[in-house]
């Protein structure tokens, strides 16, 4: 699925001011902002005060800050970037909430990268999230920035100058659409939202597995093809040149047991079958390198059977 196009817009205008006095008078747009309950009310006063077309100069004073649009040219965001040495701490709001939930945060983030690293020569960037802001927490993942530290409610997440340009380098290459269903996908983004909580799997295979339903279609239970693997499916499957296929079960990490082949979602090999098909032959990266692997057949799929409980 391709990125949703965004760009930064560096000049403030007071119509941008404006709408920042809308965003952050909304309780959850303002709730994980380090910024003071006030702050509209200061840029209203600015707005009385100030009667000057562009006001960009009073939103540069912390280092740059950007308003974000999208391809419509519709203003749905801002962002702040703070350089502080070697590093800089990036700031990232989607105020209008219509725009929750589309990718726009991920692309921003991206975007946003391009002037740290590039403008600004930073070796790292930075940002300071609050634990319960899962949106953000997986925006960021999803780019590749991995958990530095944790302070109180305030978890810190680090990118550097190396780990992108190899993210860059790498990229990700999607084969094919893949399908899965709407009560699969909800149960696994709640299973990834509870694993960022927890921390019990690592960032890398919870990037890996939401990239994955982010690049699926969604489907009904009622409309998924027979020969698609799903949550809970049984299928054939050869790994590079063997010459057997192997009988594995998708399954969550609670019922997961490697001795009867049946594998975590969070696996490799479970991430990587999760939405392909019958036939389908897929590339797909793995601690040792690289796997080829086939689904010669699906043997059982909850939903073929009717099991939609499953």
């Amino acid at each position: 699925m391709s990125e949703p196009f965004i760009f930064l817009c560096p000049e403030i205008t007071r119509q941008h001011v404006l709408y920042l006095i809308q965003w952050l008078k909304d309780d959850d747009v303002r709730k994980y902002l380090s910024d003071s309950p006030n702050i509209s009310n200061h840029m209203e006063q600015l707005l009385n005060r100030v009667n000057v077309p562009v006001m960009t100069h009073f939103f540069s004073g912390n280092g740059r800050f950007y308003m974000v649009h999208n391809k419509k040219k519709a203003p749905i965001g801002f962002i702040r970037l703070i350089k502080k040495g070697n590093q800089t701490e990036l700031v990232i709001v989607i105020g209008d909430k219509a725009n929750w939930g589309k990718g726009l945060g991920t692309s921003t983030i991206r975007e946003a990268l391009k002037i740290a690293f590039f403008e600004n020569r930073s070796e790292k960037v930075v940002a300071k999230i609050h634990k319960e802001n899962i949106r953000s927490i997986r925006a960021f993942l999803r780019v590749g920035f991995t958990l530095e530290q944790a302070v109180g409610n305030t978890h810190v997440f680090t990118l550097s100058m190396s780990q992108y340009i190899k993210s860059i380098r790498e990229g990700i290459v999607v084969q094919k659409k893949i399908y899965i269903t709407e009560l699969d996908k909800e149960r696994l983004m709640k299973l990834i939202e509870e694993e960022i909580h927890n921390g019990t799997v690592s960032d890398e295979a919870i990037q890996s597995l939401e990239r994955e339903i982010q690049n699926a279609i969604v489907v009904s239970p009622h409309q998924i093809s027979q020969e698609v693997v799903t949550m809970n499916s049984k299928a054939l499957i050869q790994i590079d040149d063997e010459e057997e296929t192997v009988e594995v079960s998708l399954v969550y990490p609670n019922q997961a047991d490697m001795a009867n082949m049946k594998l975590s979602v969070f696996s490799p090999i479970g991430t990587a079958i999760l939405g392909y098909s019958e036939g389908d032959r897929i590339s797909w990266s793995v601690p040792s390198g690289k796997i080829d692997i086939h689904i010669h057949k699906i043997l059982y799929q909850p939903e073929a059977a009717g099991h939609f409980h499953l």
